[in-house]
């Protein structure tokens, strides 16, 4: 079996930086820490998980919480992309990640008591009932906590600019001569309140008032329930030109239902969605949306939760914005040209 010093040998650098390579200091080059991460795969090094753990007194294991809130689960692209970039960053530090679960065997116990069953060193909150007295419960324990797509004083959040995202894709929309525009919003979040203040403030910016009938709240990634909305708002004795969904898989049930009720994308009803998942660029037409860069959001939320457990003293509890862009599908019709 390879031990650490086959390993300095191998490298050329001493047993220190090996171990400081291997246990995430930051005073190590990534250069250095990724040539040794690579030699110690080649020779089959591996360091004592235990030895580790009471040395720095740390598990190098992470508590990933994923409720999953409909049924696509782990095979949902959005939540997929996320989770395994969050996986191979984690990795490249040293870390495991190990999903938080209600049941160890026959024991039932809340998401805190597993945290502390399983002593992690932080806690990823990738998708859950945010207002759930569980999770408030984890996020307001002393575990370092990460989360995406909700904001909480007591944790890093890691999201898209959906302020910014709602407001091209609304302008887009609007530039293409529309004015009766529907928007399926999701449940309550700090990320469907700050879109819908978006929504609205561009509206207003423009001159357009919007009824209320052409607000309707829908679920967060189900086809099923952005296709009984979109009925209610394609019956409407003034149905909207456009309607805009909370994701592309809720657009995608919006498609469904206008093409069941005889309507043509986008000669008919204009459609526009939300994440960029790869099969909305697969339809026919193309759907217009907005990108979030979902490799970035699980690669900063994995950066941000090692940096807080690792550094906790010079790592504030923030929230991070990343950039989206907006793709120009088939799926909006320009009005101007009629």
């Amino acid at each position: 079996m390879a031990t650490i010093k086959d390993l300095s040998l191998r490298c050329g650098v001493s047993v220190s930086t090996v171990s400081k390579a291997l246990n995430g200091y930051q005073d190590i080059s990534e250069a250095t820490r990724e040539l040794i991460i690579r030699a110690a795969s080649e020779i089959g090094y591996f360091p004592d998980a235990n030895a580790r753990a009471l040395k720095m007194k740390k598990t190098y294991n992470i508590g990933v919480l994923f409720s999953t809130l409909s049924n696509h689960g782990l095979r949902n692209e959005y939540f997929a992309h996320i989770l395994a970039s969050f996986k191979e960053r984690a990795a490249k530090r040293g870390y495991d990640i190990t999903f938080i679960e209600h049941n160890i065997g026959n024991r039932k116990m809340t998401y805190l008591e597993h945290c502390r069953y399983r002593n992690f060193d932080g806690v990823f909150i990738a998708c859950a009932e945010f207002g759930d007295p569980e999770v408030l419960e984890l996020v307001n324990s002393d575990y370092p906590v990460v989360t995406i797509d909700h904001a909480f004083n007591e944790a890093i959040s890691v999201l898209s600019d959906n302020v910014e995202g709602m407001r091209q894709l609304t302008q887009h929309i609007i530039d293409q001569g529309h004015r009766k525009i529907a928007y399926i919003h999701g449940t309550k979040s700090s990320v469907t309140h700050n879109r819908l203040v978006s929504f609205n403030n561009i509206m207003k910016e423009n001159g357009i008032t919007i009824p209320e009938e052409y607000f309707k709240e829908g679920i967060y990634r189900s086809a099923e329930s952005a296709e009984e909305l979109a009925v209610r708002l394609l019956e409407l004795p003034e149905p909207p030109t456009c309607i805009i969904a909370p994701d592309d898989y809720a657009a995608l049930g919006v498609m469904n239902t206008a093409r069941r009720m005889g309507l043509k994308i986008p000669d008919d009803i204009s459609v526009a969605g939300y994440d960029g998942i790869s099969v909305s660029q697969a339809l026919e037409p193309k759907l217009t949306t907005i990108k979030q860069d979902t490799d970035k959001i699980g690669a900063e939320a994995a950066k941000q939760l090692i940096n807080l457990i690792e550094s906790p003293m010079t790592t504030s509890l923030d929230n991070i914005y990343l950039k989206v862009q907006l793709v120009k599908g088939g799926s909006v019709r320009n009005l101007n040209t009629i």
